[in-house]
């Protein structure tokens, strides 16, 4: 009845929203022990303790003392923190370096300024609380002209501001549109823009919660439907600072290995080693790159993970070695349910060793998804995942390196998509429902998988991609943003999706191009892969019953232009691939909205057709039909065309020509990328590594190059290669100095410095050595060959 006019008839009018909150009322009394400060209230309990001078913790509680044990997504311990403590008749104030907590007792209100004074986050008519449904709710202030970003998985426009958002990881193949939420990742972390200071809220409760983001009395609030209320507080004060801030508390990611960040080609399904030989062969014959390809289920025996259907792939290993010997990967998909089958080995050891989930009553929890009724891993118990992790050798037996993770939201082909919330969990020794930790089951199945794998692989990097996650999930693996179609409109929407992850500490993510389902057009998929040269994670997958849509499968003229880009994904790997670096680094996301880079730009507070890769590069993708022009907006500066060296000048909307075989790219005047000209990562050796400087007049310009093996863990101990190019120059000359560090011997021995601009340049220094003469004047730029 939900999907007729029954669902709005007046009958079912729920009561208002807020009508029943209980406030947690007046302070009774206020102490500090160990560096938490408790709080007692008439309606609950509040402690709040700092992570770090610019990181506070608050938790509410109302019917016992708080636990101050933390979910999976947060590693970080608390540091020490030096702060006051001024208590006064009417409200106590805490001061630490960065950040000054305010605690009003008359009602218990809390605000957080930073150190300038400035309010971060404060509660007026309503703070902290519950409501007769038994969920925990808080009330914060919002400013007019605030802005929210970040938020995980959603769909919609770049700004979250008016929006209702849920977390609840949910399996939804039904087309996605602004209004489907939630969807397959949780992460319950937004960033707060207001005027040109930034600042974050984490809210850390793992079970299904809720944020009304609505300017509805001027407040915002976030709930959770069971545990308790857990929220941080990060003080920025730039959207960077608070980005760092956030994953320096869940952790940053890893570097990938680098034929992750290649193209990749997937189909649910290729079905046998004979259509895979084929694929790989069209690949190498048609010189189009490619790094890996990925197995659907068909591969399996009935579906049982860890198994190969035996007619359909007789020869794994050898099919595998053939492949890694072309320079190709295989990734197959690893689903969490486990087919109940008394003499399949898996389910064996699962059931005699207690690793499945159970009822309270001591019975396993059985659901149905692909293998049919299935049980599933209790992935809360570090024994399970370290099981579980141990299973996957026999993936690396055979000499896989990558792991896709599906269906881990869990999901269950039932009414309610998932497993009965009625389900417990042993939670080391911490038991709860599933209602309370449903969110945390696909990050803690990343967890057991590439723990298990990089165990496994002895030194090399592994790869994950995975579905469902939480808070944290950048630790392990990548994402991509699940069952998409082939629709223009679902291109359009996965830039600020991707653009929202990123801002939300998940770097490595990325839409399947083309679309999964319905059947794509050659113009989709030329438009679509220009999208996805830029995106972090590159990868085409297509539904079983769509039309197919390999590179190739348009005729020759959308070959070229697929190739043509999955060809420039290599050309830029040198640059991405720093840029990665620096995301592990801070948690910087790759993938950039321009907001993030100008943020006091209003014309940049809800661009969600543009997107920047790193700080000084703009992509434009064209994302209707039969369409040649579209307005690009540039920011301050000096922006070069990157195909046609036209500068046009920032602070303005273009109209730029866009032809299907153009993506519009703009790179910032006084900026410097890397370039290669590899066509694959497993190439042996990098001829061409070059550094393209887009000069102005005169300026400075530094740019760090970077590089490692690309497949070992080696460069956490400093083997590297670095070096800090500095370039000094006017309309005539141009100095560079460069300042090496790392142990690291790159593939090349040399590069080439590409100077950009019409200027005649008299003479160019490179470490106080005259090499004028070897610099070579080529269409408006200049060519200078040098070592390393």
């Amino acid at each position: 009845m939900q999907d007729t006019s029954f669902a709005i008839h007046p009958g079912k009018k729920k009561e208002i929203k807020g009508t029943d909150f209980q406030d947690i009322g007046n302070v009774l009394s206020f102490s500090e022990q160990n560096g938490v400060f408790m709080i007692k209230c008439e309606h609950g309990y509040v402690h709040v303790t700092f992570y770090t001078n610019s990181i506070v913790r608050v938790v509410m509680n109302p019917d016992t003392e708080p636990s101050l044990t933390t979910s999976p997504a947060v590693i970080k311990e608390r540091e020490p923190v030096s702060y006051t403590v001024n208590k006064g008749k009417e409200e106590v104030v805490v001061a630490t370096e960065n950040m000054t907590l305010t605690v009003r007792k008359s009602p218990l209100r809390i605000s957080i300024t930073d150190k300038e004074g400035l309010t971060l986050v404060n509660e007026s008519e309503k703070g902290l609380g519950s409501n007769a449904a038994g969920e925990v709710v808080c009330f914060k202030n919002m400013h007019q002209h605030d802005h929210y970003y970040g938020f995980g998985e959603k769909t919609g426009f770049l700004d979250k501001k008016g929006n209702q958002l849920t977390m609840w990881n949910s399996d939804v193949y039904a087309p996605h549109n602004p209004e489907t939420d939630p969807l397959y990742q949780s992460i319950p972390f937004f960033m707060t823009l207001r005027d040109d200071l930034a600042f974050g809220i984490f809210f850390d409760n793992t079970g299904k919660t809720h944020f009304d983001m609505r300017e509805e009395d001027d407040t915002y609030s976030f709930r959770g439907e069971s545990g308790q209320l857990d929220y941080y507080v990060f003080a920025g004060p730039t959207m960077k600072d608070t980005l760092t801030q956030y994953t320096a508390l869940t952790g940053n990611m890893p570097l990938p290995p680098k034929w992750a960040l290649g193209y990749h080609q997937s189909r649910y399904s290729y079905e046998t080693e004979e259509e895979v030989r084929e694929l790989v062969h069209n690949f190498l014959e048609k010189g189009i790159p490619v790094d890996a390809i990925y197995l659907d289920i068909h591969y399996m025996d009935g579906y049982r993970v860890f198994t190969f259907d035996k007619n359909r792939f007789p020869n794994p290993k050898k099919l595998l070695q053939d492949l890694r010997d072309q320079g190709i990967r295989v990734v197959p998909i690893v689903d969490p349910g486990v087919k109940e089958d008394s003499e399949y080995s898996i389910y064996q050891e699962g059931v005699t060793q207690d690793r499945f989930c159970k009822y309270i009553e001591g019975t396993i929890y059985f659901g149905d998804v692909w293998p049919g009724n299935s049980a599933f891993p209790d992935f809360t118990n570090r024994d399970v995942r370290k099981w579980w992790g141990e299973k996957h050798r026999f993936y690396s037996d055979l000499g896989i390196e990558g792991i896709w993770n599906d269906m881990n939201e869990p999901a269950v082909f039932n009414e309610t998509k998932t497993m009965d919330t009625k389900v417990m969990h042993e939670n080391d020794g911490d038991p709860k429902t599933h209602r309370e930790l449903h969110n945390i089951y696909g990050l803690l199945m990343g967890e057991a998988t590439y723990e298990g794998m990089k165990r496994q692989l002895k030194g090399k990097r592994t790869f994950l991609l995975t579905r469902a996650g939480y808070a944290g999930v950048q630790r392990y693996g990548s994402v991509w943003t699940g069952d998409n179609r082939s629709f223009w409109e679902h291109l359009q929407m996965a830039i600020p999706m991707c653009m929202n992850l990123g801002m939300s500490g998940v770097a490595f993510c990325g839409p399947d191009v083309g679309g999964f389902a319905h059947d794509a057009t050659g113009q989709l998929l030329a438009r679509w892969t220009q999208f996805g040269t830029f995106t972090p994670y590159f990868r085409n997958h297509s539904a079983l019953d769509a039309a197919r849509q390999e590179p190739w499968s348009f005729g020759e003229n959308i070959e070229e232009i697929v190739k043509n880009y999955i060809q420039l994904r290599y050309v830029w790997m040198p640059e991405l691939y720093r840029l990665f670096k620096e995301a592990h680094e801070s948690g910087i996301p790759v993938m950039r909205p321009l907001v993030l880079e100008y943020p006091t730009d209003k014309h940049t507070f809800n661009l969600s057709d543009q997107f920047m890769i790193g700080d000084n590069v703009i992509i434009a993708p064209v994302m209707t039909p039969d369409t040649e022009h579209r307005v690009v907006y540039l920011p301050e500066g000096s922006w070069v065309n990157y195909w046609t060296e036209e500068v046009l000048e920032g602070g303005h909307h273009h109209l730029i020509y866009a032809g299907l075989e153009t993506l519009p790219i703009f790179v910032k005047q006084n900026t410097a990328i890397a370039h290669g000209a590899i066509k694959s990562t497993t190439e042996v050796k990098e001829e061409n590594y070059q550094i393209h400087l887009y000069k102005g007049k005169e300026g400075k310009v530094v740019y760090r190059i970077y590089e490692d093996d690309g497949q070992t863990f080696d460069y956490e101990q400093g083997k590297v290669y670095e070096n800090e190019l500095t370039f000094h120059y006017s309309s005539d000359k141009l100095e560079l100095t460069t300042n090496r560090t790392g142990t690291y011997e790159p593939d090349w021995e040399s590069f080439t410095l590409v100077i950009h601009g019409d200027d005649d340049l008299t003479q160019i220094m490179i470490d106080g050595k005259d090499v004028t003469k070897l610099a070579e004047a080529k269409a408006g730029k200049y060519i200078v060959p040098l070592s390393i």
